[in-house]
């Protein structure tokens, strides 16, 4: 890793699904990835037969998602927490990666896989429980789309869904959708607010993994560049932010973090 000395000081992270690429979970616009266009919120929405290729194609991918485990750069992260050198954490993804690698205090920006909630009563549920009560209803569906390819979401690709049996709420038989930020839906807006408090307070600003496609995250980015922070991105192949970066570097987000982390021996 080159010296990077905006570095200096506490860092608010921004971390994108190149983090966890090591992990085994794909990204979604990586160097050579197809262009590809997750499910929306109104989609999801629009009728019983898009709830059922959703979960058909969600509960064969959080099977292997669930298997994942933290990488070298997640490890990393959550040493440089230890050592008091993160001001806040803040990721795009869904994964958990970051909680399970022992960070603390993470700004889970678009939720997390691991929740389920009720469209229809809000009840929310154990992700594990509810992928239990659809392997009862559909028994051996995971074995047999074995081959699907795995997108970055946590789903796969499958073509045919409609011999997929759904569950409804636990609570009042209504639709259940994986508690996470879909397109068209907007990020709540005490988290946004959490996220602009805390980099205000920051030294710099850290982005990592991560193509700043939507706004989500690239709004960060303008109100760092806005203020006069360093914003350092850490990407293979080209972002959003790339104009507005005091220094851009193309490597690969583990080796960076461990680099910047220091060894193990020597934080713990």
């Amino acid at each position: 890793m080159e010296d990077v000395h905006e570095l200096d000081g506490r860092l608010l992270v921004l971390t994108g699904a190149g983090v966890s690429t090591d992990s085994g979970i794909p990204d979604y616009r990586g160097p050579g990835k197809p262009v590809r266009t997750p499910m929306t919120y109104q989609e999801l929405v629009s009728g019983p037969e898009a709830l059922q290729r959703y979960w058909a194609r969600a509960h064969v991918g959080w099977s292997r998602m669930r298997q994942a485990e933290p990488n070298g750069g997640h490890l990393a992260l959550a040493r440089m927490q230890r050592q008091g050198r993160v001001e806040l954490l803040v990721t795009q993804n869904v994964d958990g990666l970051h909680e399970r690698a022992g960070s603390t205090d993470v700004v889970d920006l678009h939720g997390r896989i691991s929740d389920v909630v009720c469209l229809d009563c809000r009840t929310v549920f154990p992700r594990t429980r509810v992928q239990q009560r659809m392997s009862d209803l559909n028994p051996g569906y995971t074995e047999r789309h074995a081959e699907a390819l795995a997108n970055p979401d946590g789903d796969v690709a499958l073509e045919v869904t409609s011999d997929f049996a759904i569950a409804g709420c636990e609570v009042c038989g209504g639709r259940l959708k994986p508690d996470v930020v879909f397109f068209g839906e907007n990020v709540p807006k005490p988290r946004v607010q959490r996220v602009y408090d805390a980099l205000d307070r920051a030294d710099a600003l850290l982005v990592v993994g991560s193509s700043l496609a939507v706004m989500s995250g690239f709004r960060f980015v303008r109100h760092a560049a806005k203020r006069g922070q360093p914003v350092v991105i850490v990407n293979r192949g080209a972002t959003r932010g790339d104009d507005l970066a005091t220094v851009k570097l193309e490597e690969g987000t583990t080796e960076f973090l461990e680099a910047l982390a220091g060894p193990v021996a020597a934080y713990g």
